[in-house]
């Protein structure tokens, strides 16, 4: 007998691609509630997978190993069952989720498994719905989802959703992932978030870059980012992404970024990757077509 949790061998399989905020400064707030940014994206060839099988009756079946986050209120689930009553399709999928990417972490994970749905059951059932389109559908699901669609680092402004798609150099990243999930909406609700910093524009970030502007509010909320903090700072200059939990410094090889993980407590999860300009996924799909 089969088993329906098994992922076969011939299903497709896409990687979810975690991201880096390079920087993040906060413009103000909209009347809505969301705030006015400006962040620079790239990517990391560091990735959750999903497995797609079609399945004729409709059905969407996530397979995955966390159990904290019910069925329905995935965001794999809510993506695969938005595009599907969207484009009309009567298929449906079963996706299994090989999770690597901490929750909670700022590198991108729930974002990046809702567009490589989006792209690998556009490519599943062959929608043939443009990369524009698919941005918008998943604009709807979170900020960060258009920029994994259309895979290419990229300047953000507005909530993250106007892309202007950058080069920048692929160096390579060494990322520590303390132990504590940050709530997004916690830091962005906190009354001592820097609201007020002035629009620079996308020639200025690339020759000067910028800061985090939710790095005082992390620090003060969560000891565990702070002390990472303090530690990457023996060897490099860190920084923190998006609103965390994870922090990283960037280096100019492997070998470096290598070299100082090594000296790193062992309790601390850390791991290595290199920033690229085009994601894992926009890749692996261009391999396929």
């Amino acid at each position: 007998m089969n088993d329906p949790d098994k992922q076969p061998t011939d299903c497709l399989r896409l990687p979810a691609p975690a991201k880096l905020n390079l920087m993040l400064h906060i413009l103000g707030r909209r009347a809505d509630g969301y705030h006015e940014l400006q962040t620079l994206f790239q990517f990391l060839d560091y990735a959750d997978e999903l497995g797609f099988a079609p399945r004729t009756d409709g059905a969407i079946r996530l397979h995955c190993n966390l159990p904290s986050v019910p069925h329905d209120s995935n965001l794999i689930v809510r993506a695969a069952c938005l595009l599907q009553q969207s484009s009309g399709c009567v298929l449906g999928a079963d996706i299994w989720l090989d999770k690597r990417l901490p929750l909670g972490g700022g590198i991108g994970g729930g974002s990046s498994d809702a567009a490589t749905t989006l792209l690998g059951l556009n490519h599943l059932w062959q929608l043939h719905w443009t990369a524009d389109r698919l941005a918008t559908l998943g604009l709807t699901l979170g900020a960060d989802v258009p920029v994994f669609v259309h895979g290419h680092a990229a300047f953000a402004e507005g909530i993250g959703e106007r892309l202007t798609s950058v080069e920048l150099p692929e160096t390579w990243f060494l990322v520590v992932v303390p132990q504590v999930a940050i709530s997004t909406a916690d830091v962005f609700n906190d009354p001592q978030l820097t609201r007020d910093t002035p629009a620079l524009t996308v020639r200025s970030v690339l020759q000067r870059g910028g800061r985090n502007d939710c790095l005082p509010v992390v620090q003060k909320r969560y000891l565990e980012v702070r002390n990472a903090l303090i530690l990457l700072n023996k060897f490099v200059s860190a920084r923190l992404t998006g609103t965390g939990c994870c922090v990283f410094g960037s280096f100019p090889n492997k070998g470096e970024a290598d070299k100082v993980a090594t000296q790193l407590p062992v309790s601390l999860q850390r791991f290595v990757a290199q920033g690229r300009n085009i994601s894992m996924l926009h890749r692996r799909l261009q391999s396929l077509s």
